[in-house]
């Protein structure tokens, strides 16, 4: 476990963030903390709203995302006006050639808008469905996760394990991914539960 890169992660929000998008991946990839890892919120501004009236202090700009290893793009209530400002979104300058980029639900109408989906397929909840397509992108109707190479979707609020399982495995490898999906599964399911999040990730992995 020691030879695991550090990895800076850049859970990137704004306001009208769908909580369970940002704070469960922030959560579960925080768990290799030991191994240097360290995934924050960043954001316009110096605070956000979430969707549920939740207000949190920013832990980073925005443009601190450009130099994450990682950057994930939660949903929210906003997307689609976010995906219209062209000022907001020029301050990102993210690159696929060395950082790996997710996106989940109504996010992934973003990595559209950035120029990061090409012509692979997205994953995405069943509201933000018609503006993604309009978006030119294919929808996966019946999937949770998808990856191509460097860039993934996934669709559904708690699929956003699949994402941090996703960015683990690449980043990381086996060992420590299971034991951080380890700690943060049911009791009684601890085994079974990081099996199965790596089981549908794998495919993806070559």
């Amino acid at each position: 476990m020691s030879s695991v890169a550090p990895t800076r992660v850049a859970i990137v929000s704004f306001d009208g963030f769908n909580e369970l998008d940002s704070f469960i991946a922030l959560g579960m990839l925080n768990r290799l903390r030991p191994l240097g890892w360290s995934a924050e919120l960043c954001g316009p501004g110096h605070a956000l709203t979430s969707m549920n009236g939740l207000t949190v202090q920013l832990q980073r700009p925005l443009e601190w995302a450009n130099e994450a290893e990682v950057v994930l793009f939660g949903s929210g209530l906003y997307t689609r006006a976010i995906a219209e400002n062209s000022a907001l979104l020029d301050r990102l300058q993210l690159d696929p050639l060395r950082q790996l980029i997710g996106a989940q639900c109504s996010g992934a109408l973003l990595l559209a808008r950035l120029g990061l989906l090409g012509d692979m397929p997205a994953c995405t909840d069943l509201i933000s469905k018609p503006f993604v397509r309009e978006a030119g992108v294919r929808v996966l109707d019946e999937e949770p996760f998808h990856a191509q190479g460097p860039v993934a979707t996934a669709g559904g609020c708690l699929a956003s394990q699949y994402l941090a399982t996703w960015v683990m495995l690449k980043r990381a490898g086996e060992t420590a991914t299971a034991e951080a999906l380890h700690y943060v599964a049911p009791v009684g399911e601890k085994a079974a539960y990081a099996e199965r999040l790596m089981a549908r990730v794998r495919p993806f992995m070559g």
